[in-house]
């Protein structure tokens, strides 16, 4: 991982859930974790690193991914600001 922009940090189980533990992750892959799993799925089930990279989604995901560069940043992904105009 290359330090900067491109990276989060994800609570292992959800703040609203009183999660304080992180872990430093890309931030495509942080985004890809919230629009697959709710925050109930993750503070249940999903609340550990090798756990998260079993679910068949999350895993597929890294396959396509571990092929780009460190600091790979999806273009697709907008900005919700643009979206409104």
């Amino acid at each position: 991982m290359v330090p900067g922009a491109s990276l989060n940090e994800h609570h292992l189980i959800p703040r609203t859930y009183g999660g304080r533990d992180t872990v430093t992750m890309h931030r495509i892959c942080h985004a890809k974790i919230h629009a697959v799993l709710t925050e109930q799925q993750l503070r249940d089930h999903y609340h550990e690193i090798e756990a998260l990279r079993g679910h068949p989604d999350i895993a597929a995901f890294i396959r396509w991914v571990r092929r780009k560069p460190p600091e790979f940043v999806d273009g697709h992904a907008t900005d919700r600001r643009r979206r409104k105009r």
